[in-house]
């Protein structure tokens, strides 16, 4: 049977060996009580890479966005969001239904707001007509764009514009790790121009589940009331906390592979005809590709590589999305172009 090559997403990463062995040996206690040492080592060490004081271990990387928003605003309150962020657009509208806030869209350049964007859309105030602004959520790297890196300059006018008009800035940092090995710079570099950042151990870093929120130790404690209203009080929590040591220590430099391999898989395929990469966006391991070109919708593309062994996601009418991460080599990525090749050959046959 072919090998099925698995571009979908970074989520779908099998958990390392190391990391098996650490979930067998972890050392665990009930963490409602704080007493899971697994668990608190993992929120000392995140806090410590990040730069913050403290840090909290949530389930996944949506709850520990939405454990922040409700820690930070309040029912009727307003948070501003590059347009086609994942808060937005794939949190099955939580700020709502849990903060009992709204986003206001701002639309960026591929998935980059400048200060000026920021500070024009912070309400006036007083005024009976409008919400109050009550946080900037920025997102790093950037999904929907294409895994676009936020530049440190960038981060800087915002953290200015958020702290000039007193509101706090979060980050959605799913895969900012990507975005530091992207730049060159530690990840406390990016994340010192936030007041609050989460960030995944589930997909590029290939732990099984889990994701960390960090900031001040007393926002963390608020934080911690929210993680328990929404079921996310874990217990004997320190056999899925291990591989996320695991992670931390060990997977974040070979980042890098699987930026280079979606590197050559788009300059590849944007050698093919119809195949529309802006290559601009392809800064780490995501690839977007309008397939208009070929006649094809999405699906329909999706649907035909996948009977060749290859999975990638629709991204929308016509575009595609293909995510490198450490279950596919360079080798895999080739068979996948290939595929795509010979898609592209049948289709115009």
């Amino acid at each position: 049977m072919t090998k099925r090559i698995d571009l979908r997403s970074d989520t779908v990463t099998q958990p390392t060996q190391a990391m098996r062995e650490a979930m067998a040996h972890a050392e665990v206690g009930d963490d409602v009580y704080g007493e899971d040492p697994t668990v608190r080592r993992l929120e000392e060490r995140t806090a410590e890479v990040l730069g913050k004081e403290a840090a909290l271990f949530v389930t996944s990387g949506t709850q520990g966005n939405q454990v922040a928003i409700a820690a930070h605003v309040h029912g009727g309150d307003e948070v501003i969001a590059e347009a086609e962020s994942h808060i937005f657009y794939y949190e099955a509208a939580a700020v709502a239904a849990i903060a009992g806030a709204q986003i206001r869209q701002v639309p960026g350049v591929r998935g980059v707001l400048s200060g000026a964007d920021v500070r024009a859309a912070i309400r006036e105030e007083p005024n009976p007509h409008h919400p109050h602004t009550a946080l900037i959520s920025l997102e790093n790297t950037h999904n929907r764009a294409g895994g676009t890196v936020w530049p440190l300059h960038a981060l800087a006018e915002v953290q200015a514009v958020g702290r000039a008009a007193g509101v706090p800035v979060h980050m959605d940092g799913a895969r900012l790790f990507n975005a530091a090995v992207a730049l060159g710079v530690a990840p406390r570099d990016i994340a010192q121009y936030v007041d609050t950042v989460q960030v995944c151990l589930s997909k590029g870093l290939c732990a099984p589940v889990g994701s960390v929120l960090a900031g001040s130790r007393a926002f963390i404690e608020r934080a911690r009331v929210w993680r328990k209203r929404l079921g996310g009080g874990m217990r004997q929590a320190g056999v899925i906390a291990a591989p996320g040591l695991v992670a931390l220590e060990t997977m974040v430099d070979r980042l890098a592979e699987d930026h280079a391999n979606a590197r050559w898989f788009a300059e590849a395929v944007a050698e093919l005809p119809g195949m529309d990469v802006d290559l601009e966006t392809v800064q780490t391991n995501i690839v977007i590709v309008d397939v208009a070109g070929t006649g094809l919708t999405a699906n329909a593309f999706v649907n035909r590589l996948g009977e060749a062994g290859v999975l990638c996601s629709a991204f929308g009418p016509t575009r595609v999305r293909f995510v490198t991460h450490h279950d596919v080599d360079r080798a895999d990525v080739e068979a996948a172009f290939a595929a795509v090749a010979g898609l592209l050959q049948g289709a115009h046959a």
